[in-house]
């Protein structure tokens, strides 16, 4: 696109601009947004941001939507997270506003935006400069809300994006007030895989502190059977394994079914592997009859991924001890070269993750 050519696309997304020539330069702007490319062109000149976020607010519903849905776009894109910085103030606003009807996309946006560590600590400090913190996102989340279209979905994706911060995983492993247990409930949601892969990815950021490993599997959570209970099929048990499984487990209907997502399994089972990261924790997740619900699983399972990720974990459950000074496997040295290639490798599976690219949301 030419400069001149931009310059009169920006014309007519301004306010003064007649309705239909803002609809259609919108339009315009949201299929460029379509491609990778197209986001780079827009993100090079800050002026197509501001508009678009002035015209998020809109009164004309068609015209926000488009903009939102273009911002949500944009956001996707490495690196755009400075050009949509000055919205955010405004964005949180009117997202936890009950009767805002654009929540889905402006939800969608904050997901996206909030995927680098950047960004989503300026998410996190903004939210707290209201003193309620995380609380209004984990309200909306939880709550019932008969509008269509779902619109708090994507929260989980961006509750997920925060517990990578140790600051926001304090704040949902508070044992008064109980945020994180509110969550469980939503890896059972079968009408959204969405929410079910925003808790999941939640969870296994919190389990990386090792320190709330004994609570989380504690009575006062029960975090194993929430975990495991996705990971199960329908097959039957002998007697003896099945007095030992957690009693959600035990003598499930024919009809049970596995998580249909493969990537939502995986996190499953990556983050039972952090919780025996501990000896405490190992032998819990052992007593329990774990290897029983895997060793189906493994059967099962035909995604290569999340079959590796099971070896992994079942190794772990039927191996031998580590040996004095190595209980705690989070604690345990890695040589550099070991810890530069897998740094490589969660780079790699990090750059693999699907962003939200949206034309229309239903």
């Amino acid at each position: 696109m030419e400069e001149r050519e931009a310059r009169e696309l920006l014309a007519f997304l301004r306010p003064e601009a007649r309705g239909e020539l803002r609809g259609g330069a919108v339009e315009l702007v949201l299929g460029l947004t379509g491609s990778a490319e197209g986001r780079r062109l827009l993100l090079a000149r800050p002026a197509f941001v501001e508009a678009l976020l002035a015209l998020s607010g809109d009164p004309s519903a068609a015209l926000a939507e488009a903009a939102f849905h273009a911002l949500v776009n944009l956001a996707a894109e490495p690196g755009a997270a400075g050009a949509l910085r000055a919205g955010l103030p405004g964005l949180l606003r009117r997202l936890l506003q009950p009767a805002f009807p654009l929540a889905a996309p402006a939800c969608a946006l904050l997901a996206n935006w909030s995927r680098e560590e950047g960004p989503c600590r300026e998410l996190l400090a903004e939210l707290r400069r209201g003193e309620a913190g995380l609380a209004p996102l984990l309200e909306a989340f939880c709550a019932h809300d008969p509008r269509p279209g779902a619109p708090w979905h994507h929260l989980g994706s961006l509750l997920a994006n925060l517990s990578r911060l140790p600051e926001a995983r304090d704040a949902l492993l508070r044992r008064s007030g109980g945020a994180l247990q509110r969550l469980l409930p939503f890896l059972h949601d079968a009408g959204s895989a969405l929410r079910r892969r925003g808790v999941a990815g939640t969870l296994r950021n919190c389990c990386f502190d090792y320190r709330h490993h004994e609570w989380l599997l504690s009575e006062q959570v029960d975090l194993l059977p929430f975990l495991l209970l996705p990971l199960a099929g329908p097959e039957e048990f002998p007697e003896d394994e099945m007095e030992k499984l957690p009693l959600d487990l035990q003598y499930l209907p024919a009809e049970k079914q596995r998580e249909p997502e493969a990537d939502i399994r995986k996190m499953l089972l990556e983050t039972l592997l952090l919780l025996t990261a501990t000896k405490p924790g190992r032998l819990l997740v052992r007593e329990k009859g774990t290897y029983f619900v895997l060793r189906e699983l493994h059967k099962w399972e035909g995604d290569h991924g999340v079959r590796a990720a099971c070896e992994k974990l079942i190794q772990v459950l039927i191996g031998d001890e580590p040996e004095a000074g190595m209980e705690n496997l989070l604690e345990v040295k890695i040589p550099t070269e070991v810890e530069q290639q897998l740094q490589h490798l969660d780079q790699e599976e990090e750059e693999e993750e699907e962003v939200v690219l949206l034309e229309r949301i239903a």
